[in-house]
């Protein structure tokens, strides 16, 4: 790996060590049907049991952990859908700052909520007319707010890199890793690890159909900005991906796929009904694509996936389980 990247495996380990015992060792879970509908051999690492139902508390605990007193004093600011939301909320808590969220007017109620109970406050933004980063950025020169990226930075990009050392850890060697993909933090991070302890390891991120974003920018050669995606996915509804994030997963991941709405139903049917797993739809994009055949790995191979998070609008959720499309698709 280049040392131009903008994280290292030492980051990682860093990172590991500073948010110890602050979140949670998810377990790593497979299942003999999964096996058999994939012809594979899959291990899930269950970030959706993670503190606040998603992998994104340890990048943001991992940023807000290395807040300077001043910054500290003149609080935090982030954008999100949802996930990132509650896991910076969450590190303010624990580090002892304020934090301010930007929410997408349609953000999911039950993510509003808990970002609200884990103590930040939410302003809200219409995701058709107005880029968050935007708004981060004149909140920020407005209050002195410390920004708190979802994903294009490098202490968050390597506080998700270390749910890959708990993940190998337990696994073993495998063949192939597979990760949900929204701005590219989490696939960062992971393929960060896997090419410094499993690097004959293949790394695929999975993106939704509507909103491939990283397909369109692999292929252009650099990040390319799409309209605003219409997916049941919305933690994965990112417009272009990340400055930082773009140049390690396009020097170190070996390919991304896309998987469908109803690809994405199937997954969270799976893992709910066979396998007991609350997973929300970006959430289940690894399986999604393990399930629709879209990784190109050998059969019999050894496949590491994760199961990004959990936090799913409950009535969404009844619907998908009952095979209910009415109502899913964003806008409705």
């Amino acid at each position: 790996m280049g040392a131009d990247l903008p994280i290292t495996f030492a980051d990682v380990v860093a990172a590991s060590s500073r948010i110890a015992g602050l979140v949670h060792r998810t377990r790593v879970a497979s299942s003999r049907q999964l096996d058999s509908r994939t012809g594979l051999r899959v291990f899930l690492a269950c970030e959706n049991e993670q503190r606040t139902g998603s992998f994104k508390i340890r990048g943001a605990l991992n940023r807000l952990a290395q807040l300077a007193a001043g910054e500290r004093a003149r609080g935090v600011v982030a954008a999100s859908s949802g996930n990132h939301a509650q896991g910076v909320a969450l590190a303010a808590t624990i580090v002892g700052t304020a934090a301010t969220i930007f929410m997408p007017s349609d953000a999911p109620k039950a993510k509003v909520n808990a970002t609200r109970g884990y103590g930040a406050r939410v302003e809200f933004y219409d995701r058709e007319t107005a880029l968050p980063a935007d708004l981060v950025e004149d909140f920020s020169r407005r209050t002195g707010a410390v920004p708190v990226p979802a994903f294009d930075h490098p202490a968050i990009m390597a506080g998700q890199g270390t749910v890959a050392l708990e993940l190998l850890a337990e696994t073993g060697p495998v063949d192939a890793v597979v990760v949900p993909l929204g701005g590219g933090g989490l696939l960062s991070g992971v393929a960060t690890v896997v090419k410094t302890l499993q690097p004959r390891a293949r790394v695929f991120g999975v993106e939704p159909a509507d909103g491939d974003d990283w397909v369109r920018s692999l292929a252009a050669g650099r990040p390319v900005l799409i309209d605003p995606p219409r997916t049941i996915a919305d933690g994965a509804r990112t417009r272009q991906p990340g400055v930082l994030t773009y140049r390690v997963v396009s020097r170190l991941v070996d390919g991304v796929v896309t998987v469908t709405d109803d690809d994405l139903a199937e997954a969270v049917r799976f893992l709910g009904l066979r396998m007991k797993l609350v997973a929300e739809p970006t959430g289940a994009l690894a399986v999604a694509a393990l399930l629709a055949g879209r990784v190109p790995v050998e059969p019999g191979s050894r496949v590491a996936a994760i199961v990004s998070g959990g936090n799913v609008d409950p009535g969404m959720y009844a619907r998908l389980l009952t095979n209910d499309a009415r109502e899913t698709s964003p806008g409705r």
